[in-house]
């Protein structure tokens, strides 16, 4: 048995550190249950066997350095930390690493993978970002698009998505062409309005600076200086796929993100985001990132809904035949 006692600086308010009614300190205690946590004035004591004790101590150690760089812990936080601390990785590392800052909002990679993302974009010039639903994909993507165009390392940011659906019900749906796509390009104007002031996005717009627009306008085009997304990249086809790759330019990157159990393509059409691993991995300046269900940053419940998803269909899938 060892024990371990923790200082905390009197400076730092323990229920910052602690929560209200102790709420961050129950987090820790339910991943830990081999561990006991005493917390006496500004003295917080372990007791328990190492290394576990030694983990926990990091643990604390690592809140209160985000705590120290202005950041407030929250429930999420304290569980990712955990998350993170279980898996060798430093919680500091990505919690006080900021993408983005807008309007009191910071972006920031929040799981390790994530993090590999991220610094996937800074280090090559197409990168695919493959992964279920609520995994940052393409938050992220736009999120180093805006920091490219303030840093003024690209001239414009083109953000395109295929409209599957709309090639169905477009006649049926009100208004012109550019109304009736407008609601299928709506998730990627979602992400703009959480990282520029809304009030200067139509003039970026209508001056060409970010450009949204349907995958089918991507065709014949060359793009300079342009950092392009391609979301929801599993409802191309094979050769739309190409069309987009073959779209770069000079001094550009490209982002591609999908989520390849969620095809909507009609039956018999191979989804473009499936093959493009075969014919592209391992080569330079590429890079395939893989995200799942650990990397959810939506409601808790999505990650776990996304699990059971995965197994409802490995158990679904048919069994090799005799």
């Amino acid at each position: 048995m060892t024990r371990t006692i923790i200082e905390i600086p009197a400076s730092q308010p323990m229920v910052a550190l602690l929560g209200a009614s102790d709420e961050y300190l129950q987090v820790v205690e339910s991943s830990f249950p081999d561990i006991d946590i005493l917390v006496r004035g500004n003295q917080v004591i372990l007791e328990g066997e190492s290394p576990e004790i030694d983990t926990v101590d990091t643990l604390i150690a690592e809140m209160l350095t985000v705590l120290r760089t202005g950041q407030a812990l929250t429930r999420d936080s304290v569980e990712r930390s955990i998350s993170l601390m279980k898996s060798g990785t430093r919680p500091s590392e990505l919690l006080t690493t900021n993408i983005l800052s807008n309007r009191g909002k910071t972006i920031r990679a929040k799981t390790l993978n994530q993090k590999k993302y991220v610094e996937a974009i800074d280090n090559n010039t197409v990168v695919f970002g493959i992964g279920p639903a609520g995994t940052g994909k393409t938050y992220l993507a736009v999120a180093k698009a805006v920091q490219a165009l303030q840093a003024k390392q690209i001239n414009r940011i083109v953000l395109t998505r295929p409209a599957v659906e709309a090639g169905e019900r477009l006649g049926f749906l009100p208004g012109t062409l550019s109304e009736k796509i407008d609601p299928y390009l709506r998730p990627l104007y979602d992400a703009l309005h959480d990282m520029i002031d809304p009030d200067s996005i139509p003039r970026l717009i209508t001056s060409g600076t970010i450009e949204v627009a349907p995958l089918a306008y991507m065709r014949g085009r060359t793009l300079n200086d342009a950092f392009i997304i391609l979301d929801e990249a599993q409802n191309t086809t094979a050769q739309q796929m190409k069309m987009f790759l073959t779209r770069l330019g000079f001094g550009s990157t490209m982002v591609v993100t999908g989520d390849v159990t969620q095809v909507d393509l009609p039956s018999g059409t191979t989804s473009g985001l499936r093959i493009v691993s075969e014919i592209l991995e391992g080569l330079n300046d590429v890079a395939f990132v893989r995200l799942n269900q650990n990397d959810v940053v939506r409601h808790r419940l999505v990650g776990d809904i996304v699990a059971a998803y995965e197994r409802y269909d490995t158990k679904m899938e048919p069994g090799p035949k005799s």
